[in-house]
């Protein structure tokens, strides 16, 4: 079972996307205080359609999650660098800060992967995102929205 840490519903606002979790053990090592959150169980289809990009999270309303069918898409090699880019930035974030957290090595192995791309051997356009184009490769594939 996969799950979305949405924020909590007040007085009809709120149920927007925080985080995604693929399993008990990722939900368990989000920094995150659970009370503070609606924690929904999720099909590992969805999550993937989430963490891939392939669907784009509109809303939770207490039942039911509101999905959109979406597509990244690059034209040029400018686009992913920027993407690339402020993706590293946020890993640098919880890698900055969380040293001894259990999943640091799978983010710096991620944030190196990043860093090794080598964005001119891509044809463009790129008409998927870059999570699902490592998917592709069989390379890890992680979406900012896993990060603890």
């Amino acid at each position: 079972m996969s799950y979305f840490i949405c924020n909590k519903i007040i007085n009809g606002v709120g149920g927007d996307l925080y985080r995604i979790a693929e399993n008990i053990e990722d939900l368990n090592n989000q920094n995150i205080n659970k009370d503070n959150y609606l924690i929904v169980e999720e099909s590992q289809e969805n999550f993937n359609a989430i963490r891939l990009k392939t669907k784009i999270f509109l809303s939770y309303d207490g039942n039911n999650i509101q999905f959109q069918d979406y597509s990244d898409l690059f034209l040029k090699k400018e686009e992913i660098d920027t993407y690339i880019k402020n993706t590293k930035t946020i890993i640098t974030f919880f890698l900055d800060s969380n040293k001894n957290h259990p999943y640091y090595g799978k983010w710096k192995n991620y944030y190196d992967q990043l860093s090794n791309l080598d964005t001119s051997s891509i044809s463009y356009p790129l008409n998927k995102s870059l999570e699902q184009y490592f998917d592709d490769l069989n390379k890890p594939s992680l979406n900012p929205l896993q990060i603890p």
